[in-house]
């Protein structure tokens, strides 16, 4: 017997559905010439991702509109399943004064103390993802 795990490449659609269930994600951006990963909290806005930051870095990868990675899962390692999702995008800050009020409404409290001024955009220009199914089981064929 051997254990078979299937993949499923999801389209856009499905992807932005699964980014709407969860609340915290990775956002992959360029500090000082070199690859920066962090975890932040984010929702989804009109189709794209949003966070909302202190400032540094990421806040510095924003207003640059500099293309940036975002990335969400929900993962089951003793089951083998889960899905993954990617969004690939510029990220730009929020300016406009109704989207701030609209936006500040949504988000729930920072799990950090301190304040979070800034809205940070990503365009979801490019979205992919995967959902990994458990392990089949496949039988063996009885001889013939």
């Amino acid at each position: 017997m051997t254990n078979r795990q299937r993949v499923d490449v999801l389209d856009r659609g499905q992807c932005l559905r699964l980014l709407g269930t969860v609340r915290v994600g990775r956002l992959v951006f360029t500090e000082d010439d070199q690859p920066a990963v962090q975890p932040v909290n984010f929702r989804l806005h009109q189709g794209h991702v949003v966070i909302r930051i202190a400032g540094g870095a990421k806040l510095a990868a924003a207003t640059g509109n500099a293309v940036v990675a975002f990335e969400a899962d929900e993962l089951d390692a003793d089951l083998h399943s889960g899905w993954s999702v990617t969004v690939v995008g510029r990220a730009g800050l929020i300016t406009d004064v109704n989207e701030l009020v609209e936006m500040s409404g949504t988000f729930l409290q920072p799990w950090v103390a301190g304040r979070r001024d800034h809205f940070i955009r990503i365009l979801t220009e490019k979205v992919t993802g995967r959902r990994l199914h458990p392990p089949v089981t496949a039988q063996p064929r009885p001889a013939t």
